[in-house]
């Protein structure tokens, strides 16, 4: 397989796996909203939970870990 279809493949895979995860949650908010039950509060923790993890991680190799204390 060429290197520009093992990319073209790799990101099909990667946007695939982005809308089933997406879709999941996006059923749930519709199916709150048709039902009319807590749509505002079900709509701001989704919007927490997709805010605050991004925001949350660590950053850059190792930024997860304790830095050395340098003299």
């Amino acid at each position: 397989m060429s290197s520009s279809l093992a990319a073209a493949a790799a990101g099909f895979g990667s946007g695939l796996s982005l809308i089933v995860a997406i879709g999941a949650q996006n059923a749930f908010v519709l199916r709150q909203g048709i039902r009319r039950d807590a749509v505002l509060v079900v709509v701001g923790i989704c919007a927490l939970s997709d805010a605050v993890p991004p925001r949350t991680r660590p950053r850059g190799p190792g930024g997860g870990r304790c830095s050395p204390a340098w003299p």
